[in-house]
């Protein structure tokens, strides 16, 4: 077990998963994952939430090293998403005299997943309830749609640790040294980033606590600056710009639709000090093209017409735009077409879909490949852009 230090009563008991090809079935980690789960020792004993089915064994290991014999008395489940709660069934038949902690949408969820008797075996806690568990007593915050509706975090008072579920979590392993900003960002717009009001919600019931260590159930426990992780997450969740810049996103077929999308990252540059990010769409992760499409205060699309709409790439980045709830950004359009451009109108319409987009007047349509006027017409939609 890898050692995370808590406190000398809260011990951390998660697993990494460096093996994962990808978390969810479609995000790329290639620092893996980790599947975080604590464990409360006091006169009462407390599990807070388990693992990912593919981890059981590693983590019963962890468990039981740190019980060192005693006998958990409840497990708080805090989300029923399989990579935390796959072994609910297992500890609960492991330990028969164990209670489980949830809410009402919880026990309403559970059977879903599970079927084994939940008579006599459960703690329902709403908004504002406590479990008395010695010298530590936890206290439920209700958290729907972040990002299940049974979703809730709880606060133990006596050492100021707010367990957050999902919220405030990483991709990659723990032992992983690298920027957490990035991974956050790319696990937030990815996973949470449709539930922004939800969030705000969350972040002004966590602005009432006296917090000194965060504890997600994925990625690093954040023991210190805790105001600088609070303040992404407010501006993530109000979908406010992160970085006054500018991403340019490109598919091109056979090269042409990328070159006009080159020439426009040299115009931009030349024409301000903003940061300029490009992505060819085809090439890159798309789960970090969605992060820097929403970290970005403008954007640029650049596509060809394919079967009469948009080349398939393009369509399926503004479909996650558009259900991750992009919204509040300036954006520009370049399409190409040889004989019926249409790639121009389908990106439009995803725009005009989604809320206080500002499309700038020029879109730039190329005719197969960029001619004479093309660099004026992208100079000017340059401008629009900036301004």
């Amino acid at each position: 077990m890898m050692e995370v230090k808590i406190s000398d009563s809260i011990k951390y008991i998660g697993v990494d998963d460096k093996d994962i090809d990808l978390f969810e079935s479609q995000y790329i980690v290639e620092n893996g994952i980790a599947y975080n789960s604590y464990l409360i020792l006091d006169e009462k004993i407390a599990v807070m939430d388990t693992v990912d089915k593919r981890k059981t064994d590693e983590w019963y290991k962890n468990l039981e090293t740190v019980l060192d014999g005693k006998t958990p008395d409840y497990l708080v489940i805090s989300h029923l998403e399989p990579d935390h709660a796959s072994n609910i069934r297992t500890l609960a038949e492991k330990y028969p005299e164990m209670k489980l902690v949830g809410n009402v949408k919880t026990f309403n969820m559970l059977p879903q997943f599970f079927d084994f008797d939940l008579e006599g075996r459960t703690v329902t806690v709403k908004e504002g309830d406590t479990l008395d568990l010695g010298s530590h007593k936890l206290t439920f915050f209700m958290a729907p749609m972040v990002h299940w509706p049974e979703v809730m975090v709880s606060y133990e008072s006596t050492e100021k640790v707010l367990f957050s579920a999902d919220g405030f979590g990483k991709f990659g392993a723990l032992d992983t040294d690298e920027d957490w900003a990035c991974e956050a960002r790319r696990y937030y717009f990815n996973i949470c980033g449709k539930y922004g009001v939800q969030v705000q919600n969350l972040l002004k019931k966590a602005a009432t606590l006296d917090i000194k260590k965060i504890c997600p159930l994925h990625g690093p426990i954040l023991t210190e600056n805790l105001e600088y992780y609070i303040n992404l997450y407010d501006t993530w969740s109000k979908y406010e710009p992160e970085t006054d810049g500018v991403f340019i996103a490109y598919a091109s077929i056979h090269g042409n639709t990328k070159a006009a999308a080159l020439k426009l990252y040299d115009i931009l540059k030349s024409k301000t000090d903003k940061k300029i990010s490009i992505a060819d769409l085809s090439r890159t992760d798309l789960a970090e093209d969605i992060e820097d499409a929403f970290r970005y205060s403008r954007m640029i699309v650049a596509a060809p017409t394919y079967d009469g709409g948009v080349f398939p790439i393009m369509n399926d980045f503004l479909h996650h735009l558009e259900i991750k709830a992009y919204k509040n950004r300036k954006v520009g359009i370049i399409e190409n077409g040889s004989w019926a451009p249409m790639a121009g109108k389908v990106m439009t319409s995803y725009f005009e879909k989604m809320k206080n987009i500002e499309i700038v007047p020029t879109t730039v349509s190329i005719r197969s490949s960029m001619k004479e006027d093309t660099t004026a017409l992208l100079e000017q939609l340059a401008d629009e852009i900036l301004a």
